[in-house]
């Protein structure tokens, strides 16, 4: 066997592979086997059918079409090796050619991780992001969300209209069908939320108790054979409910809370939100920073390791779906994405994430960022307690699975990453630069809050059915 490499691109390799015909005649041999055990011919069990019948029964050029095909994996993967060429994507096959004297000449293109030498300068570079201050706007909001987890609801004898509960037995029905679902009694619902059927808190509006209101309504689209559908909403008014929110005060914070004061709540309110919000900027600096970062990189990919990577997402979010038991062909339908567009979008994707790769290993070269023995044994502690596993069995076997490496790569981008958000500043629309730096937490205070503040979060939506006096 004879090999050539010429490049075929900046990351691609052309390998020209020679196969001899003494070769092929042992490959014959091979694919002859491999193609009796398929045959069923008098006298012979399929397997032992002799190569000469199997040739005159397929014909000479199937046969040596077979050979071929059973002598190219073994020839590939010596040739692979022979030049040190370790290939990203599967080795495609583009020409096979008979060459003079016997034996063919394979064309096999190869493509290999691309590799930058510089990257484009990050230390000092500005990237502007948005990050607006807490306005005592959104703290009188918050403020007025955990009042209404301690709001208490009284019976009023009015029209109800915004912002009031109103007790209803409610029906829905498709061409005087009444469909069960989309029905309940005793529904307790605050008129302008929005909560349950589109058309409701219309149909509700300056209604009285022992009033009985129609009127259409549209159900959700996932709402399951009739999702999406126009129905007739009817609607028998039980009760009309305004909510009566406490007083801020001193005494109220103490009761509700960790803290003393209604200044003591306000302040720590302001600084959690501060946080948050300093959280969410972050992570869009950093999106932010690596796309501009991508975008000036020097970089052509190869296609072919472009698709391999967008065929991988796909498969992966295919593979998602299914175990919700959703098909991807649903998918797309209700996300509303053409096949097409959404193959498209994958390639986009699969671009910037080959790219923010190549980006993050770029830097670590040039950075000369490496990995330490201290730095794998660390990770891999941290995944053993997180899968409740011996952290020294669990690294016998990512080293067993060749895993060890990839991890290794992992801890290497993410320093990488760390290098470029440091030199990297943040800036609003007027250049001014931003500090989205956590504040340390320097008071037990701090996380009693944060239990208090998620809290918050996780019960602001309950209905106001639950407070005392129901």
């Amino acid at each position: 066997m004879q090999t050539q490499v010429t490049e075929a691109g900046p990351f691609e390799r052309l390998l020209k592979i020679q196969l001899g015909e003494d070769e092929l005649e042992a490959a014959k041999t091979a694919a002859a086997i491999k193609l009796s055990k398929q045959m069923k011919v008098k006298g012979f069990r399929p397997g032992k059918v002799p190569r000469q019948i199997v040739e005159r029964m397929v014909g000479a050029d199937a046969l040596r079409s077979e050979a071929i095909d059973e002598a190219l994996p073994e020839a590939v993967g010596n040739a692979l090796e022979a030049e040190d060429l370790t290939p990203v994507t599967r080795p495609a096959i583009t020409a096979i050619e008979d060459i003079d004297g016997g034996g063919v000449e394979v064309d096999v293109v190869i493509t290999l991780w691309p590799s930058v030498e510089a990257v484009p300068d990050f230390a000092g570079r500005k990237v502007e992001v948005d990050f607006a201050a807490v306005t005592q706007e959104a703290i009188d909001e918050q403020v007025d969300r955990l009042r209404g987890q301690y709001a208490t609801l009284e019976d009023v004898d009015r029209t109800a209209g915004e912002g009031d509960f109103v007790m209803i037995d409610l029906s829905a029905a498709v061409d005087g069908e009444v469909i069960d679902d989309a029905g309940a009694t005793d529904l307790l619902y605050e008129i302008g939320s929005a909560s349950f059927v589109e058309g409701l808190d219309t149909l509700l509006d300056g209604v009285s108790v022992d009033e009985t209101v129609q009127g259409p309504g549209t159900l959700p689209d996932g709402f399951g054979d009739h999702g999406g559908e126009q129905v007739e909403l009817s609607a028998v008014v039980k009760a009309v409910r305004t909510k009566n929110l406490p007083e801020v005060t001193d005494d109220w914070v103490q009761e509700v809370s960790e803290f003393d004061t209604v200044d003591e709540l306000v302040s720590m309110l302001r600084h959690n939100m501060t946080e948050m919000a300093k959280a969410t900027a972050r992570n869009a600096f950093q999106d932010r920073v690596m796309i501009d970062l991508s975008e000036d990189l020097s970089l052509e990919l190869p296609q072919s390791l472009i698709d391999t990577e967008a065929e991988a997402s796909i498969h992966n979010l295919a593979h998602r779906l299914q175990e919700q038991g959703i098909e991807l062909e649903n998918y797309l339908k209700i996300t509303g994405q053409s096949q097409e567009d959404f193959i498209e979008d994958s390639k986009t994707q699969a671009v910037r994430t080959l790219k923010t790769r190549v980006l993050l290993e770029g830097v670590a070269k040039v950075e000369s960022i490496e990995v330490g023995d201290e730095e794998i044994l660390e990770a891999v502690s941290a995944l053993a307690s997180q899968a409740k596993m011996n952290p020294e069995e669990l690294f016998r076997q990512l080293e067993a699975d060749g895993r060890l490496d990839t991890l290794s790569d992992d801890i290497l981008r993410r320093k990488a990453l760390e290098a470029i958000m440091s030199g990297v500043v943040a800036v609003d629309e007027d250049g001014n630069t931003i500090d989205l730096e956590p504040a340390p937490a320097d008071s037990d205070e701090d996380s009693d809050f944060d239990s208090d503040e998620a809290k918050l979060e996780s019960d602001s939506d309950k209905d106001v059915e639950e407070s005392p006096e129901e």
